[in-house]
């Protein structure tokens, strides 16, 4: 790995100041760490975090350019190519045409606005997290198209299909890893 977790959060913090991108990233970071371990890649999990971390590095100052403007900014840095390609993929057939080919490509595609979407429905609830959330509110809140309109379920539903899973075991894997892994990601939150 060319990146380490250190340098990669220096990159990202010098394009994003926003506590609510910052929250983001750190969440998308741990998902995809879980998910890493969860299905068998536990000895690149470090790698599947740094690029649940990096994914929205444009985003916050170039939402018009996202998934095109991380790829030159990451160049820049001198970030490796597999990161670059991994991280601009989760913009496929809205920003960039780089399909998700690798299992963990897929499952930041799927997952990314997923998270969005869970900690919307956590902020709804009395104790404000996942830990008490269970499947059928969280898909309660998907099929509500209302409700966190700026998470496409399309995207999450595509996600699933790419995946070749059933969109509940997205969702229930989703909800699983936020769960697993609040309490790291309220730690790291909480250190910004």
């Amino acid at each position: 790995m060319s990146i380490t977790r250190s340098q990669a959060w220096d990159l990202l913090t010098k394009y994003n100041k926003e506590p609510f991108h910052l929250r983001h990233a750190v969440t998308v970071e741990h998902v995809m760490g879980w998910y890493a371990r969860e299905l068998g890649y536990g000895d690149q999990a470090e790698y599947w975090s740094i690029v649940g971390l990096l994914h929205d590095l444009d985003f916050e100052m170039w939402p018009e350019e996202h998934c095109e403007k991380s790829q030159e900014l990451m160049h820049q840095a001198g970030v490796e190519e597999s990161i670059i390609r991994a991280t601009a993929s989760h913009g496929w057939g809205l920003q960039v045409d780089i399909k998700p080919e690798h299992e963990m490509e897929k499952v930041l595609y799927a997952s990314d606005e997923l998270t969005g979407l869970i900690g919307a429905a956590a902020l709804m609830r009395p104790s404000k997290s996942t830990a008490d959330m269970e499947l059928k509110s969280l898909k309660k809140k998907f099929k509500d198209k209302k409700f966190a309109a700026g998470c496409s379920r399309d995207v999450i539903a595509n996600g699933a299909q790419l995946l070749g899973w059933e969109l509940d075991k997205l969702l229930d894997m989703t909800l699983r890893a936020m769960q697993a892994e609040e309490g790291a990601i309220e730690e790291a939150v909480a250190a910004l």
